[in-house]
């Protein structure tokens, strides 16, 4: 059985600075579960690790042309490969993001497989998942098969998805739905803080980014060339710049709107993820967060 190590919580509130670490206390590598890091040249939006600053290996970035589209199934496909090299090796990979579609391919048996993927709508889907929320895509499933909608949760945004996607393409077999998966010695942590004190730090982080010049990083991507409706430019951040160089909204409403889906988005990463029991949660404040963490990594370690 493979060790693997999770690290995840919402948006902004020190994922990346705790793993790095944890990582060097035990020969670790880091695996980012991010949708949007996978991408090179979107840097600032997506608060990237400058990888010529550290010495722990990273994978999972600067995979991909911000013009390509990356599906949930291209993530389990390489992760799995890289847990398992990176154990073969001695190692210990640490997975890290707030991506809960990405992490989910991995703790779940899902199976991509037997239904043709229709990228353009998955893609729909999990735009209206982000902006809308789980529930809204199950009223849409138990609209289109009721049965179905009957052996998943309700919150279970990607098993919605999947199922949804089934449906469009004519496909309704069930047995591609997962079950945990029991390859990995799972060590599930989650980072917590006062909701309050989280968000300040979101307005913050977002400040910072406009500081460090992210309307120009989207100019750039632009005048690459880059479609303004591509996956990558979807991303908070990068739309709502995209609509103010559209002069559909002035510079306050852009940090505003980008302050305010960062912390909607931050507040539908807790949802999804507290309904995971396996999650052991840490208080990100708590001065023992990192000793705490790494006796409870190494209770759990085989």
């Amino acid at each position: 059985m493979e060790n693997l190590v999770i690290i995840t919580g919402p948006t902004g509130i020190g994922k990346t600075e705790l793993s790095l670490e944890l990582a060097k206390k035990y020969k670790g590598e880091i695996i980012s579960s991010d949708s949007m890091q996978i991408y090179k040249k979107l840097n600032i939006g997506t608060a990237k690790i400058d990888l010529d600053k550290t010495s722990i290996p990273h994978h999972m970035i600067d995979i991909i042309e911000p013009s390509d589209n990356f599906t949930v199934a291209d993530f389990k496909s390489s992760a799995t490969k890289i847990i398992t090299d990176i154990n073969n090796r001695g190692g210990l990979p640490f997975l890290v993001g707030g991506t809960g579609l990405y992490i989910n391919s991995l703790v779940y048996n899902l199976d991509f497989t037997e239904t043709e993927p229709d990228y353009e709508y998955r893609d729909e889907l999990r735009e209206i998942l982000e902006e809308e929320g789980s529930e809204f895509l199950y009223e849409k499933l138990q609209d289109q098969d009721r049965n179905m909608a009957e052996k998943i949760h309700k919150n279970n945004g990607q098993r919605i998805i999947r199922a949804l996607e089934i449906i469009k393409n004519g496909n309704k077999k069930g047995d591609n739905f997962r079950e945990e998966n029991n390859d990995y010695n799972l060590i599930y942590i989650g980072l917590n803080m006062d909701r309050a004190k989280l968000y300040q730090k979101i307005n913050q982080r977002v400040d910072k980014m406009i500081d460090l010049g992210l309307i120009d990083e989207v100019k750039n991507l632009l005048d690459e060339g880059l479609d303004k409706n591509s996956q990558s430019l979807k991303a908070i951040g990068y739309k709502e710049v995209i609509s103010y160089l559209d002069g559909e909204i002035d510079f306050d409403e852009m940090v505003g709107l980008i302050k305010k889906n960062s912390r909607h988005y931050a507040k539908r990463q807790l949802t999804w993820f507290r309904r995971d029991k396996r999650i052991k949660w840490f208080d990100r404040e708590s001065d023992a967060i990192l000793s705490d963490i790494k006796n409870y990594i190494d209770s759990r370690l085989v």
